[in-house]
């Protein structure tokens, strides 16, 4: 039986890539406890582009929940469906992604299981003939490190801090479960999502990110200046907390502790000046570029490249600049 149980995500029909690098933090933590590790898939009708796009990676076995009221996501349900996976597999340690989902449905499990929770963990340490999470406290100017002491533990994986599982080949078996949900005893139901619709790369699987920050001065210079450069380099949009309160943006390009927290390859903040908040979500990233006319911001403690200046100037240079080497 599995050490190790991995709870995937999906949407619409397709596998969300963070469970990738969830696969990738149970195999950290195999390293450390020995064993191997099995996949639970919760959803409603075929499920079986989910289940291929999980083959290839090694899981003992890949567990899956079928049922009507999975259709659309719901805690309860979810919760219920994860569950019955996790006892089947008879799996001590359950890792999930640290998305909206998984954070918010692994208490649920974790309290189904009497298992204590380690929240955002940025890594696994072994330590006195256990295991230790590393994880971001205090908008992640605190790393602490903590012991779970139940016999199950639950704990959700920062996907920027662990390198996605690579395919190994092989086909692991597929186990239904039966009678994983009971529909009767939820008190909750899925009626929709109303979700932000872009052609960008969304926030958390881009490899360029471009932000704005109050240094814009209103909403209409995200579209005049940031997204023009945004284009150019085929990236996602972001956003400071501040904007996002005063209405300019949607809420969905949030970057930060209380928002999204991502790790790409490029990460460009214009007009951003660095708050610990905002910085706890990004500061992971590979490069990181500024543009600011205080000399004294934040964010240039962080920057690999910071230009101070004016960017209403500086930006549409650096757009046309892109633009030519791409051209």
């Amino acid at each position: 039986m599995s050490k190790v149980i991995v709870l995937a995500e999906h949407q619409d029909g397709a596998l969300v890539k963070a469970t990738l690098n969830a696969l990738g933090a149970a195999k950290a933590l195999n390293a450390l406890v020995g064993g191997g590790f099995s996949i639970a898939v919760a959803g409603a009708g075929a499920l079986d582009g989910v289940v291929a796009s999980l083959q290839g990676y090694g899981a003992e076995a890949i567990y899956v929940a079928q049922d009507p009221a999975l259709a659309g996501y719901t805690a309860q349900a979810y919760a219920q469906a994860f569950h019955a996976a996790v006892r089947e597999s008879g799996a001590a340690f359950v890792v999930a992604a640290s998305t909206a989902k998984g954070k918010d449905c692994t208490p649920r499990v974790a309290a189904r299981l009497g298992a204590g929770q380690a929240s955002d963990v940025v890594g696994v340490e072994a330590h006195g003939g256990g295991v230790v999470y590393v994880r971001p406290m205090w908008a992640g100017n605190i790393i602490g490190r903590v012991r779970v002491n139940t016999p199950v533990q639950v704990i959700t994986a920062r996907p920027t801090d662990f390198e996605a599982a690579p395919q190994v080949g092989g086909v692991s078996p597929v186990k239904p479960l039966a009678g994983a949900v009971d529909a009767a005893s939820l008190r909750m139901s899925y009626v929709g999502l109303d979700a932000v619709k872009s052609d960008r790369p969304s926030l958390t699987d881009a490899s360029v990110v471009v932000s704005g920050g109050r240094g814009l001065k209103e909403a209409e210079n995200f579209k005049r200046v940031l997204e023009p450069l945004a284009d150019a380099l085929g990236a996602a949009v972001g956003a400071s907390r501040a904007v996002v309160d005063l209405g300019w943006v949607p809420n969905d390009w949030q970057v930060g502790q209380t928002g999204k927290v991502v790790a790409p390859d490029l990460y460009v903040a214009l007009g951003i000046s660095g708050a610990i908040q905002h910085l706890a979500g990004m500061k992971g990233s590979k490069t990181i570029v500024a543009i600011n006319k205080d000399p004294e911001a934040p964010i240039f403690q962080v920057a690999d490249y910071g230009l101070v200046a004016d960017l209403f100037a500086a930006t549409p240079e650096l757009t046309a600049q892109v633009k030519a080497r791409k051209g």
